[in-house]
C-alpha cells in the first residue's frame, strides 16, 4: 500500500498547527518535518479518497487493493488497462458466473479472443407428463478457443474456466 515517498510535499503541515511561540524551535521544526514525512503519503491518499476507489482512476497499488475486495482479480501479467476492466465489471460478472455467457465473457476479458462454448445441459417445459429431459445425463462444457500460446497459457485458462463453471460440470478446453 502506500509507504513514505521521498520529497512528497505534505498538504497540512504539522507546524503550521502549533502556536507561534513553537515555530521558532528547531528541535520541533525537525521532528515534526519527520512526522510530516510519514503522514503525507496517508494525508494525500484520503484526501483523493473518491479517485483511489475508482478503478478508472486508482494507482496501482490501490486497484489490486480493489480486486482483491470484489473478487476481481485479474492474471499478475495482464496490463494496466486489462487489470482496471477487470475490477470495473467485476460485480456484474459475478451475477453471471456459472452462465455460459459469464464464462464466455470471461475468457473474452483473459484473452481478447471469442470463445465458441458448448454446454450438454437444456431447459424445456411440456404440459404432458412423462416429456424427456433435454441435454445430456452428464454436465459438461467444450471451450474451443483460438488463442496462441503454450502450456502456460492453457494452465491459466484451465485456471479460470476451473473458477467459472459450476463444480459439478466438468469441461474440455480446446486451443485451436
Amino acid at each position: 500500500m502506500r509507504t513514505g515517498v521521498p520529497g512528497l510535499p505534505t498538504p497540512h503541515p504539522l507546524i503550521d498547527g502549533l502556536p507561534a511561540v513553537y515555530l521558532e524551535q528547531d528541535f520541533l521544526q525537525r521532528f515534526l518535518a519527520a512526522l510530516d514525512d510519514v503522514l503525507a503519503p496517508v494525508l494525500l491518499s484520503i484526501d483523493n479518497l473518491p479517485a483511489h476507489l475508482d478503478p478508472r482512476s486508482a494507482p496501482g497499488d490501490f486497484l489490486d487493493w480493489l480486486a482483491q475486495w470484489v473478487a476481481g482479480d485479474p492474471h499478475e501479467g495482464s496490463p494496466p488497462e486489462l487489470r482496471r476492466a477487470a475490477v470495473r465489471g467485476a460485480v456484474a460478472r459475478h451475477a453471471r458466473r456459472g452462465t455460459v455467457g459469464g464464462l464466455a465473457e470471461a475468457l473474452r476479458l483473459e484473452t481478447g479472443a471469442e470463445p465458441e462454448i458448448v454446454e450438454s445441459g437444456g431447459t424445456a417445459w411440456s404440459t404432458g407428463p412423462g416429456t424427456p429431459l433435454p441435454g445430456q445425463a452428464r454436465a459438461w462444457v467444450t471451450v474451443r478457443l483460438r488463442a496462441a500460446g503454450g502450456e502456460g497459457d492453457r494452465a491459466r485458462l484451465e485456471e479460470l474456466i476451473d473458477a467459472e463453471v459450476p463444480a459439478h460440470v466438468g469441461y474440455t478446453l480446446e486451443l485451436l
